[in-house]
């Protein structure tokens, strides 16, 4: 199924024009491009279990990637690109992306090799993708935990169904852009990020078994409640963080269940009385990384029941437990994040707050009566500023989301 085509809002008509024109600055001769758009997202709670095999519960935010593009005229079949926001440029031939995957030019800006990824992934599955010229720019805070790596390869992605005209069912693209990342990248993500960037929907938040890939949407009323994101302004890099080796404590803590368990394939089949019974044997580090990851998945089912029941209090708390269970048994938290959850918690009419993301810096997802959302975001941001003890990489901001659609083509290509 090809991404859906909506009719624009204004804002997005007036964003898909604005590309384009863009486009035409480092592309003057040609055809009118095609524009699509993919979304950053949060994840509500379900935090490193991904990877796992396990269940979780993102949302697509309105911020996201536009990419205008059109098939290369080049006779030699060169990808040219252009990153509007880092006022870069970079090329490759079709005929190098493998050399490039294996040994990576250090001429080749980082941003480049998303996009490089993803064309390798669907050329390996088949797919008669070509070169492309496309230029890009997106408003997601990069480094911040909010994907907008993944809406880059959610991006190229629809623009190449768009181009060459695949039809492509959306997990199979999400998977695509999944194995861009993990093999050509070089980050074990989990598929949670592509997936609800291509299959986000409005007013909704989406439930995913990361094992089986089946999905659900679930209404995310926020007609009483606000979803506020908190940018601690701290950096974080996936590549070079703690994020694979969190991988592998895991991939070591199936190995040693296994042996007592030979069921056991991923963390998501181990369950809370195997691991009572075998943690006193487990090395200390893999117990708490396996504690976090089998309470986390047990914690995505019960914030669903919490929210159909529309018990707002008991997501709270769940999100509370969420952010304790990453900081003292995953460790992937950090003082600027525990700073801001603090800072957020004091808010009177703040159900919950947690770290969102891989870790180690980036966001805070916060849940906030629609009452206290100005008292929130008069006090909560200021006192952060105060009394931060660490250099930042930005400007500290809160940022009030909503549930938003996922891909979507806005312009279509016109030969």
């Amino acid at each position: 199924m090809s991404p859906t085509h909506l009719s624009l809002s204004q804002a997005r008509a007036e964003r898909a024009t604005w590309i384009e024109q863009k486009f035409r600055q480092a592309f003057p001769a040609g055809p009118r491009p095609a524009v699509v758009r993919a979304p950053g997202r949060v994840n509500l709670i379900g935090e490193h279990t991904d990877y796992n095999d396990g269940f979780v519960f993102p949302l697509a935010i309105d911020r996201d990637i536009v990419m205008a593009g059109r098939p290369s005229p080049s006779t030699e079949g060169r990808i040219e690109l252009c990153a509007v926001d880092y006022e870069q440029s970079a090329s490759l031939a079709l005929a190098d992306l493998e050399k490039e995957r294996r040994d990576p030019s250090p001429e080749q800006p980082g941003w480049a090799r998303y996009v490089y990824g993803v064309i390798w992934a669907f050329r390996q599955a088949g797919f008669p993708v070509g070169a492309v010229q496309a230029a890009f720019s997106g408003n997601i805070p990069q480094g911040a935990g909010l994907s907008s790596s993944a809406a880059l390869e959610v991006a190229t992605a629809t623009l190449l169904e768009h181009l060459f005209h695949l039809q492509v069912e959306g997990p199979r693209a999400a998977a695509l852009c999944q194995q861009a990342e993990n093999q050509y990248v070089g980050v074990n993500c989990g598929i949670m990020d592509q997936f609800i960037s291509r299959l986000g929907r409005q007013e909704t938040a989406l439930l995913l078994d990361c094992r089986s890939l089946e999905y659900r949407w679930i209404p995310l009323p926020q007609e009483q409640v606000s979803v506020v994101i908190c940018n601690t302004a701290v950096r974080r890099g996936l590549v070079d963080s703690a994020f694979n080796q969190r991988r592998a404590e895991c991939e070591q803590g199936v190995h040693l269940l296994q042996q007592a368990d030979p069921n056991v394939r991923q963390l998501r089949d181990v369950t809370a009385e195997l691991l009572r019974a075998h943690a006193p044997h487990l090395p200390p580090t893999i117990a708490r990384r396996v504690q976090h990851v089998v309470e986390e998945n047990a914690r995505v089912l019960q914030t669903v029941d919490a929210l159909s029941a529309g018990d707002w209090r008991q997501v709270g708390q769940l999100l509370n437990a969420s952010h304790e269970s990453l900081r003292d048994l995953y460790e992937v938290s950090s003082p600027a994040l525990d700073l801001m959850v603090e800072l957020a918690r004091a808010v009177p009419g703040v159900y919950g707050a947690r770290m969102t993301g891989a870790g180690f810096g980036g966001c805070t997802v916060n849940l906030v009566q629609k009452e206290a959302v100005p008292r929130f975001l008069e006090t909560v941001i200021p006192a952060y500023c105060q009394q931060i003890q660490q250099p930042l990489s930005g400007k500290p901001e809160a940022y009030v989301c909503r549930a938003d659609d996922g891909a979507l083509v806005l312009q279509e290509f016109s030969a």
